[in-house]
């Protein structure tokens, strides 16, 4: 899980940053990207893919990435921006917005994804990064937590949509919320779907 780390070292690199994001797919909700930079050498066998774990281990490895890491920062884009610009220049805005946040610079970037970033900073794009690079699974496991935070706090000014339990993606009962009481404020409206297949 740390071969592009140690391959980016081998080029004289020392600060480097993995970054991931959560909440590309969901009808409501922001996107949430996370950039760590882990110590030189670090390992963890448990740090994977967040979606490979469950959510009382995503919490505990939250606290312990946390404490273990170089720096940790988190670029947030409102649905408002999503629908003005599209999920895609969304998410790589808030990926941005991460790396600038890191208190340590970072000097390269290892991204999840096929998709680069609009900063002057050497970086390499991975598909499926987050099962492949211990960095990138470390801020897959920042964003989907403190991305699931936000929706349970929402959870409580929009009870109807159930978000505690389904954090904005669109699964059947917040689909017929949505067509019984309409989109509220967190919606991202250019999102569609199809309602033939409710009934």
């Amino acid at each position: 899980m740390d071969s592009f780390e140690s391959e980016a070292r081998q080029l004289g690199f020392t600060s480097i940053a993995g970054i991931d994001e959560a909440g590309r797919g969901p009808l409501a909700g922001p996107v949430l990207a996370a950039a760590v930079i882990l110590p030189h050498g670090y390992s963890n066998g448990d740090i994977r893919d967040s979606k490979k774990l469950t959510p009382a281990k995503r919490e505990q490895l939250y606290e312990t990435i946390h404490n273990d890491a170089v720096a940790v920062g988190l670029g947030l884009v409102e649905p408002s921006a999503i629908d003005d610009i599209n999920i895609l220049r969304a998410t790589l805005l808030a990926m941005e917005k991460a790396v600038l946040d890191l208190s340590v610079p970072a000097d390269y970037l290892l991204i999840d994804g096929r998709n680069t970033v609009n900063l002057s900073i050497q970086q390499k794009a991975i598909i499926k990064g987050d099962n492949r690079s211990i960095s990138v699974a470390a801020a897959s496991i920042i964003a989907k937590v403190s991305r699931d935070r936000i929706m349970d706090e929402y959870h409580h000014q929009f009870r109807e949509y159930n978000f505690l339990k389904n954090k904005g993606y669109g699964t059947r009962e917040h689909r017929l919320a949505i067509q019984k009481h309409g989109h509220c404020e967190i919606h991202r409206k250019s999102f569609k779907f199809k309602t033939d297949d409710l009934f």
